[in-house]
């Protein structure tokens, strides 16, 4: 009883809502654009989209969504923890059910074709997996997963020593040649990979943002000089760290600064100014926190 109260505490009424949402539009980007044209989506969801196309009828995507994915959310528990597991279980809930609403309830015709992008298989390709891209990566963002498959890559990736994202990337190259061989027909596949990476890339811009922050790491030896520039220019703060250089042995000092795209150009400036040899590094950053901001 303690637990079941603890784990309550841990979830949160807006992830909740938010999750909920995420379920709604997974099901209309693979209902609505990719079943009706035998498009497939990627991991068990893919997965359970060929299932049902060759099994009897009863066993619909819905079925094939909660029988695949639930195990691999409960057996991930306690690596992915119970929040994770409840929240990742409610959001494959919400896409099942309502992936069966749209096909068997409300009346929407996606028995031959899309209903918004016909039999344009390009079309349903693109808009299928940005839909669908944007329910993943609502349930990425807010602490859960859409497809069971991302939990198993996390659990197995490092054991078979690869990254987890080859790890999905080589079950999907499976999938759709399972696919492929099933079918008879490798259009469907070559355009279910237009699918996957449409999905992957919306995914990237739902959970990373769509305006990336960047780091910039400045090791010179005029750091007064530069932290005064910057944070004049900028007006925001910059960390300063002690370094020795490894060939010359000479005291230095790295500059943690971060700035967004626009400005990067004028801080190369700046800095390049200020030290001709100033060394920098410049990388993306997804999210920046601070009471500050």
């Amino acid at each position: 009883m303690k637990k079941a109260y603890g784990l309550l505490k841990q979830l949160s009424i807006k992830n909740i809502v938010v999750l909920t949402c995420a379920g709604i539009i997974n099901a209309i980007g693979v209902t609505i654009f990719l079943a009706p044209v035998k498009l497939y989506d990627s991991g068990i969801s893919g997965t359970s989209m060929l299932l049902a196309q060759v099994t009897p009828e009863w066993l619909s995507l819905s079925v094939f969504l909660l029988i695949l994915n639930i195990p691999l959310f409960l057996y991930g528990l306690k690596r992915q923890g119970a929040a994770f597991t409840c929240y990742a279980i409610y959001s494959v809930f919400i896409y099942s059910l309502s992936a069966w609403l749209i096909t068997d309830v409300l009346p929407v015709d996606v028995s031959i074709a899309s209903p918004l992008a016909g039999d344009d298989l390009l079309l349903c390709a693109l808009f299928g997996g940005v839909i669908s891209g944007i329910g993943s990566g609502l349930a990425i963002r807010f602490d859960a997963a859409m497809d069971g498959i991302e939990v198993m890559a996390v659990i197995f990736a490092k054991r078979l020593g690869i990254s987890v994202g080859s790890f999905v990337m080589i079950y999907n190259v499976i999938l759709y040649i399972l696919c492929g061989i099933v079918l008879e027909n490798w259009i469907l596949p070559l355009y279910s990979i237009v699918t996957y990476t449409a999905a992957l890339k919306t995914i990237d811009f739902i959970v990373d943002g769509l305006d990336r922050e960047k780091c910039a790491v400045i090791i010179t030896n005029k750091p007064e000089q530069i932290c005064s520039a910057l944070t004049t220019v900028f007006e925001s703060g910059i960390t300063r760290v002690d370094a020795r250089g490894g060939y010359s042995n000479e005291q230095k000092e790295m500059l943690y600064f971060v700035v967004n795209r626009f400005q990067v150009t004028k801080m190369k400036n700046i800095v390049q100014g200020i030290d001709r040899g100033a060394y920098i590094a410049i990388s993306d950053i997804a999210d920046v926190y601070s009471k500050h901001s």
